[in-house]
């Protein structure tokens, strides 16, 4: 788009984007979800802004589009939540929450210390649970690269924490 039809839309959205997402409340009943259907409406609409010719006619499309969106977001699997009379028990884990988070702190603290690319390696690897040729595609380098990189920033790791190590070894 060219900056006289960014200045239009830029200006239609301010205008219209609280009464959009009104409309999206009343629609689903929760305002976290009515912000993510009013993005939805106005992002589309930002897409098609140049082949939509009447401009009287953008209210519609944007309730149409709201309306489309709110209807395949109910239909997605995650979305479908069933109401019960009694809550499930809640597993306990096996240790103490403490602890946990202490491993949790102890473990960023250290990958705080470990130099940024060999950091992105062992998160990718090893939080994200990439195998090697999908992290060398993201980082966009070799493999060789990223089995370096996982055993130096390892090492860089196991530096760092010292001995917390032992304690994140038990943990696990």
């Amino acid at each position: 788009m060219d900056q006289r039809e960014e200045q239009e839309f830029a200006e239609y959205f301010a205008a219209r984007r609280d009464a959009v997402r009104r409309t999206a409340f009343m629609l689903c009943g929760d305002w976290h979800r009515a912000d993510d259907l009013a993005q939805t409406a106005f992002v589309a609409l930002h897409r098609r802004w140049r082949k939509i010719r009447d401009r009287g006619a953008l209210d519609a499309y944007v309730r149409r589009t709201l309306v489309r969106a709110m209807i395949d977001e109910t239909r997605r699997p995650w979305r479908r939540e069933r109401s019960v009379d009694e809550l499930p028990e809640t597993v306990q884990p096996d240790g103490e929450v403490g602890e946990t988070v202490a491993n949790r702190s102890a473990l960023l603290d250290g990958l705080r210390g470990v130099p940024p690319r060999q950091r992105a390696v062992l998160v990718l690897r090893f939080l994200e649970g990439l195998d090697v040729a999908a992290t060398a595609e993201v980082l966009k380098c070799s493999e060789g690269t990223v089995k370096s990189q996982t055993a130096r920033g390892l090492t860089a790791l196991r530096e760092v924490l010292g001995d917390a190590l032992d304690d994140l070894r038990s943990a696990s």
